[in-house]
């Protein structure tokens, strides 16, 4: 009698890819989620016969062990679920079996190797069934990332493009990024990102028994997607200068950073800011199963002494100074991703902040969280993960003080409502804005704010008898200001044109008022990093009981333009002095349009057909615009990117460039251009495409 033998493995992997929503991964592997069953079907010689056995083992990592969860040895049996690796027949045909595999809903992520081993008329041969790629699962309620709303988990998992809010308070604006996590490759170098964090490198075992936890996982990738202390992704560069790389603006999405970083050998891609950052982890969360969003915080605090205030510093003349660490961010973006908390216990389960962009050190590595944003809401600063400094970003207080000419430094306010403003996300399923500061914190100035604000110093300070603005505002009553002052815009704020403003000084009371202005206008970019002074003036006015007076501030094209950034951010700044009185600082940033960069469909677009897309841009400036190329990408519509050189432009001139798309898939897509030139160094523009069969 022959020994029994395995002979072939059919995966099924069509239906199994559709039943473990994993269909849409352009790469061809088995991809599967755990805590749920997939069939195989297996040929052998014959039938098994009674006192022989054919037992599973699946293995993952360089060192598989029983002991650590990354190996499993299971029998093909009728067994019941008790949450382990389980096998069973679920029927026969001639010498096939088809059978039913369930992974543990908790078991590690990863690259998985199947083996089967059997055991006939005392024989033992083992013989390698194949790969397979198990992910997170938010469709099963057992595995700690399940996501129970359906429209929200298409959007945080399947949704492959998306928005990102950016600008300032003033001025909320947005740009597309394409996520891509299903594109070809994308998925594997997700997973090689995880093998190249500094845990692994340490100690493999523990690291890949660790990936059967989100908020491992999620720390891991924290530090992974910035370059600062591993073979990471991304470069991170506030310099205004891009030189050896791509000023961040450029990127239309994750895709052409994560395939660059992979081609370079692991070597870090040049050159990202924290949107960049934030697309690329929501790509490799979703991709890996973990339900993800981009959030943006305006106004944010970057706090780096651990006091829950920010100090931001003023010369006399006007001038805002690098001086201390503390710093005001217009805009900073990070991720949420959404998972189970067993370390901290079921109220704080739910969305848990990720920021990829390598602000401080956390346990002497640039990564920060998962910090829970109900902790965030409630001031449990003393929870793990770096809690009190993404407080202090969307909560900090906000302390001005002005050197005086000799050098001493002295307080000029306090201001505890200006930090974390409009925390913005994307809705689910469209482009609008969803603000989400309800969920980080109290309405600003209700008791209840301030009650967690003090709760959050003493948990920070436990011997400190701190009333955090008691003592702030006493101060502030003593001296009331007798003078306001705001800045207005007048007329339109675009690249190229003056930037015409109005500073509007007022008498608060019944006396006249000598007031001296010192005013300064800087480039800036948008994590307040000073560029260049680009304008300054100072003045003296004589007020009238209660009078307002407007003085113009006009900046033209010729003092900006060499140090504008791909922000078009610039920064004025007033110092008004009433004598013997505090001075008042008045601030705004204004950020400059970019002309308009059109993208046209020219004709119904369906699946494998090639379809014409135009482009329109037109030079607003005197002068022509040189060195221009346009960058176009969008997941299921073109494989990689498109790069295009555009002639120069003379000035005033309209261009009109066409180019060919070939979409793989139908449905919504989403179409992203990037446009620079010499003077313009990001011009977005994004169009979405609704894809027939």
């Amino acid at each position: 009698m022959t020994d029994l033998k395995f002979q072939y493995i059919d995966w099924q992997t069509n239906s199994n890819r559709q039943a473990h929503h994993t269909d849409k991964f352009y790469n061809q592997d088995v991809i599967l989620r755990r805590g749920q069953s997939f069939d195989v079907s297996l040929t052998l010689n014959r039938l098994p016969r009674s006192g022989e056995s054919l037992e599973f083992i699946a293995s993952t990592g360089p060192s598989p062990s029983e002991l650590a969860k990354t190996k499993a040895v299971f029998p093909l049996s009728r067994g019941t679920n008790d949450g382990n690796w389980r096998a069973q027949i679920m029927s026969q045909m001639d010498n096939t079996l088809t059978v039913s595999i369930v992974s543990p809903a908790n078991a590690p992520i990863g690259w998985y190797t199947l083996s089967i081993q059997v055991s006939s008329q005392g024989n033992n041969s083992t013989s390698k069934l194949g790969m397979f790629i198990l992910l997170f699962n938010p469709w099963v309620q057992a595995d700690g990332v399940f996501m129970n709303n359906n429209s929200e988990r298409e959007e945080y998992v399947q949704e492959d493009a998306g928005i990102i809010f950016v600008g300032s308070t003033n001025r909320i604006g947005m740009v597309g990024w394409n996520f891509g996590q299903f594109e070809g490759d994308i998925l594997t170098i997700c997973l090689a990102i995880l093998d190249n964090s500094l845990n692994f490198r340490r100690d493999p075992t523990t690291d890949v028994a660790r990936r059967s936890d989100p908020k491992y996982v999620g720390r891991v990738l924290s530090a992974m997607i910035n370059s600062n202390d591993d073979n990471g992704v991304i470069a991170g560069n506030w310099s205004g200068n891009y030189g050896g790389g791509l000023d961040p603006r450029n990127w239309n999405g994750s895709v052409e950073i994560l395939k660059q970083w992979k081609k370079s050998g692991f070597r870090p891609v040049r050159f990202g800011q924290c949107w960049v950052f934030a697309g690329t982890l929501n790509t490799v969360l979703r991709a890996l199963g973990i339900p993800s969003r981009v959030i943006t915080n305006f106004n944010s605090a970057h706090d780096t002494d651990r006091n829950l205030s920010v100090d931001v510093y003023y010369d006399p003349k006007g001038n805002p100074l690098d001086k201390g660490s503390d710093s005001v961010w217009n805009f900073h973006v990070w991720n949420e991703a959404w998972f189970v908390r067993t370390d901290l216990g079921p109220s704080y389960s739910g969305w848990q902040v990720l920021d990829a962009t390598p602000q401080e050190r956390s346990q002497g590595v640039f990564q920060c969280g998962p910090a829970s944003v109900t902790a965030i809401r409630e001031g449990d600063v003393n929870l793990d993960f770096d809690m009190p400094f993404i407080f202090a970003e969307v909560n900090a207080d906000r302390i001005t003080w002005i050197y005086d000419p000799i050098g001493n430094q002295k307080q000029n306010s306090l201001d505890p409502h200006t930090i974390g403003k409009y925390i913005s996300t994307k809705a689910v399923g469209s482009y609008s804005r969803m603000d989400v500061t309800e969920k980080y914190k109290y309405p600003e100035g209700s008791s209840q704010e301030r009650k967690v604000f003090e709760k959050a110093v003493g948990k920070l300070k436990p011997n400190s008898s701190f009333g955090p603005t008691s003592a702030g505002d006493v101060t502030n009553e003593e001296r009331q200001p007798s003078i306001s002052g705001k800045f207005k815009v007048n007329g339109i704020l675009a690249v190229g044109k003056e930037v015409n403003l109005a500073l509007l000084v007022k008498n608060l009371t019944r006396d006249m008022k000598t007031v001296t202005v010192n005013m300064t206008a800087w480039t800036i970019v948008y994590n307040g990093t000073l560029v260049h002074e680009v304008w300054k003036d100072s003045i003296t006015v004589s007020l009238d009981p209660e009078e307002e007076i407007q003085h113009p501030v006009k900046i033209s094209y010729a003092q900006y333009e060499k140090y504008l950034k791909a922000d078009n951010m610039i920064r004025t700044t007033a110092i008004c002095q009433a004598s013997d009185e505090a001075e008042v600082v008045v601030e705004r940033d204004v950020i400059l349009d970019n002309p308009t960069l059109t993208l046209e469909l020219l004709e119904q677009a369906k699946v494998r057909k090639p379809v014409n897309v135009q482009m329109l841009f037109s030079n607003p400036l005197d002068e022509p615009v040189k060195n221009c190329v346009l960058m176009v990408e969008g997941s299921g519509l073109l494989l990689g990117s498109l790069k295009i050189d555009v002639p120069t432009l003379r000035p005033k001139e309209r261009s009109r460039v066409r180019f060919e798309i070939m979409p793989t898939r139908s449905g919504t897509k989403q179409l992203l251009a990037d446009f620079s030139c010499n003077k313009f160094p990001a011009i977005k523009a994004m169009l979405s495409i609704d894809v027939a069969e």
